[in-house]
């Protein structure tokens, strides 16, 4: 196309095609020629998001009316941003889309697609892998990061470059909603996942992004995780040493080791200061401190939240100032406030070199990403990404890693062939939820379609449903996304339990489906659309479920599907086996038929505490010492499921602790080596999990931090030597002083498979 010159007429020729469009060049030298280019107005587009809102995106229809189109588009933009569209509708307004921004307009900078890719590609026709709380539970960095992988190449192909994912939040509070689209509660374990989760996304660990991969961006940046009374965006006013020790570490280990593209600050405030406009913590502490040089971008609507919900700017240009000077580079999803910055530039209330700092790396993203060369998506191409058959394994494969068993009172694994009738009941049996961001599947397979599949043509399989959660339509993603929430009434819900208690009394054995759906559990951002609780106890009538069915006196097998911890105190007293399902994506009922019949040995871990009541609150296995000094006088104030427990089905044995060297200097290190031998006599995969506590120091310090896990596989009998290297970071805090140091003293070693103390052998170090 011929170049248009600042009149705006169009240039019948060129001797030589400007510097930026020479892909031979430096993208250094093509990122100053095209930023000398760029008018005002052209540089903020830059920096601004564009979004029609709600499921649509800028149809076709929009793209023909070309006064909105040149209204909205005219300039430029940094990105387009996600929408629910199937795969050949994606492509193909995509390319539209694109071909408008590199051919009509001024320069031709062609815009990103942003997209969600927390456990999958948030569109129809993509996999769908467990929610992101359940695949964490694998403990698995390597299948995090062929997951993460998978997801970027059905991002990519479909035409998108920048996905608002991982979310890293430590999660200190079950009642929050987004508590499923976290890895939990430990810092260095989500440090570790976060790592392989971006190295996966972007395809390398130097902050380049690799052909076939998309940017990454952590989020939430900080306290994102533990808001007061577990509510979305609520206050974080939590000390310093808190965020510095706790909410912290993921960010700043996945900054150090592997470079993503850009980071997100969090809805909430700290200290009184929404993090929008935080230039502590993202100018002080994260690029001086930490050294970070990627992009700082908002959440969705997080600059405009200064002025009508936080109250901290009088309108939308002056929170536009506030947060661009604190360091927030780019406004998503859409400019209402950055579109004000040419205005404050003039007034002299923001600065050009900051403008040009911004746009400069917005502008080398996607140089370095080949979109001048290379704009367009290609149908097939996507097809051929999202229909591979080896995604679908690997879905089942994360499944199969995140299942936890907590409890088996020598029921499971059930017999294939020995079964004459076997009852599958409950709301979550035939519908497969997926939790919140998640996309839609080719294929999807139920709990019961799962175990109908599994078992002898003999078997007959009964269904009940046994009441209902909600009374909306299921489709997860419209679950998750709608706004009014509609419950059945208890005589709808008491009359399906009746129903469901015949079934089972003609059964043998029962499998109980129940938990949350998308409804129950999921973001919050409004009062019309809620997603967080004051409870952790099962929903609805599905209490009266459970000891219906159990009062038969017949085995019964709980499947739980949720995505916050539950308190099923009735449930762990009087059921014989209990498996943690989370939401296991589209191979749930595959992964769960699997498991139940011994196809696969369970080997998932909780990630996070499970509380006996949401009155424990708060709740973590890293605890100062004084948090437990006392009990309750209702109850105890111990959990009912412990970080890092899960149960196999077969046994492991721990024996002969030892470190290489019992005494090292405050710069020195170590290696602890533990026996771990499979005494029972099924294969089975185990993960060894080693703590560390200082036992005296400057400032109180947890009982116990994770600091070390490996997952090891073991055929019966076999023994395997697992060692750990303790060096310094591992044994580093912030001091009396504020100061990231090693004191002197003793620390505990403690080795096991899970943080519960008689799970633990320990050993002690010393450190002079």
């Amino acid at each position: 196309m011929a170049q248009k010159n600042r009149t705006g007429k169009k240039e019948i020729s060129s001797s030589k095609i400007p510097a930026y469009k020479n892909p031979k060049l430096a993208v250094s030298t093509r990122v100053s020629d095209l930023l000398s280019r760029m008018t005002i107005e052209e540089k903020v587009a830059q920096l601004m998001g564009l979004w029609k809102g709600g499921l649509e995106e800028f149809d076709n229809e929009f793209l023909k009316d070309s006064g909105k189109t040149k209204e909205m588009f005219g300039k430029g933009a940094n990105s387009i941003h996600p929408t629910f569209l199937n795969i050949k509708d994606t492509v193909e307004l995509r390319n539209k889309i694109q071909k408008y921004f590199v051919e009509e307009t001024q320069l031709g900078i062609p815009v990103m697609f942003v997209d969600e890719g927390q456990h999958g590609m948030m569109r129809r026709e993509a996999t769908v892998f467990p929610q992101a709380i359940g695949l964490a539970c694998s403990w698995d960095p390597g299948l995090f990061e062929k997951v993460y992988g998978v997801i970027a190449r059905e991002i990519r192909t479909r035409g998108a470059h920048h996905v608002l994912s991982p979310v890293i939040d430590v999660c200190r509070d079950p009642r929050w909603g987004r508590v499923e689209e976290t890895y939990g509660e430990d810092p260095y374990l989500n440090g570790v996942l976060s790592c392989a989760a971006v190295k996966g996304l972007q395809g390398t660990t130097n902050g380049t992004v690799a052909p076939d991969h998309v940017a990454a961006t952590l989020k939430h940046f900080t306290g994102h995780g533990q808001p007061e009374g577990g509510q979305n965006t609520a206050p974080a006013n939590y000390s310093l040493r808190t965020l510095r020790d706790y909410h912290m570490p993921p960010f700043k280990m996945c900054i150090d080791n592997v470079k993503p593209a850009s980071v997100m600050p969090s809805y909430n405030e700290v200290d009184g200061v929404p993090s929008h406009r935080n230039e502590w913590l993202l100018q002080n502490v994260l690029r001086k401190e930490w050294g970070f040089r990627g992009m700082v971008v908002s959440d969705y609507y997080g600059v405009e939240q200064l002025a009508n919900k936080h109250f901290v700017a009088e309108d939308r240009k002056d929170a536009a100032r506030m947060a661009f000077n604190s360091g927030v580079q780019y406004e998503f999803p859409q400019a209402n406030c950055y579109k004000y910055l040419p205005d404050l530039l003039r007034k002299g209330k923001i600065k050009l070199a900051d403008i040009d700092n911004a746009v400069s790396k917005v502008l080398e993203l996607k140089f370095s990403m080949g979109l001048f060369e290379k704009p367009y998506a290609d149908l097939k191409t996507a097809v051929k990404a999202s229909r591979d058959p080896s995604s679908r394994e690997l879905a089942l494969k994360a499944a199969h890693e995140s299942i936890v068993l907590l409890k088996n009172d020598n029921l499971l694994p059930l017999p294939k062939n020995k079964l004459k009738r076997i009852a599958v009941i409950g709301p979550c049996a035939k519908y497969v939820s997926f939790g919140g961001y998640a996309g839609e599947p080719y294929e999807k397979v139920s709990l019961y379609e799962g175990i109908r599949k599994k078992v002898s043509v003999k078997t007959e399989v009964l269904f009940a449903q046994g009441c209902k959660i909600t009374s909306n339509p299921t489709i997860p993603f419209f679950n998750w996304k709608l706004d009014e929430i509609k419950f059945p009434t208890k005589e709808e819900n008491m009359k399906l339990i009746k129903e469901a208690v015949g079934i089972a009394k003609k059964s043998e054995l029962v499998i109980l489906a129940i938990g949350e759906n998308e409804h129950l559990c999921r973001e919050a951002w409004a009062k019309t659309h809620i997603g967080d609780n004051m409870t952790l106890d099962l929903f609805g009538q599905q209490d009266d479920l459970v000891r219906a069915i159990a009062e038969l006196g017949k085995p019964v097998i709980v499947f739980l599907m949720n995505g916050r911890p539950l308190s099923i105190n009735y449930i762990q007293k009087n059921v014989p086996a209990i498996i943690e399902g989370w939401y296991m994506g589209q191979e749930t009922g595959t992964a769960a038929a699997d498991i139940i019949f011994g196809d696969v040995n369970p080997s998932g871990k909780l990630t996070i505490t499970v509380p006996k009541s949401a009155g424990q609150l708060p709740m973590y296995y890293n605890f100062k010492p004084s948090a437990q000094a006392n009990e309750y006088l209702s109850q105890d104030n111990k959990p009912l499921y412990y970080f890092g427990f899960g149960l196999s089905y077969t046994q492991f044995r721990f024996s002969n602790l030892r470190l290489e060297k019992s005494r090292i200097r405050l710069n020195g290190s170590t290696k602890v080596k533990v026996n771990v031998t499979n005494t029972g006599r099924r294969a089975g995969e185990e993960i060894v999990q080693m703590y560390i506590r200082d036992k005296v120091s400057s400032v109180t310090r947890p009982v116990k931090e994770l600091k070390g896990f490996k997952r090891i596989s073991l055929k019966p009998k076999e023994t395997k030597s697992v060692t750990f290297e303790v060096k310094p970071d591992l044994l580093a805090f912030h001091n009396i002083d504020m100061k990231y140091v090693v004191e002197p003293g003793e620390f505990e070693i403690m080795v096991g498979n899970s943080s519960r103390d008689e799970d633990l052998q320990k050993v002690v170090l010393t450190v002079s």
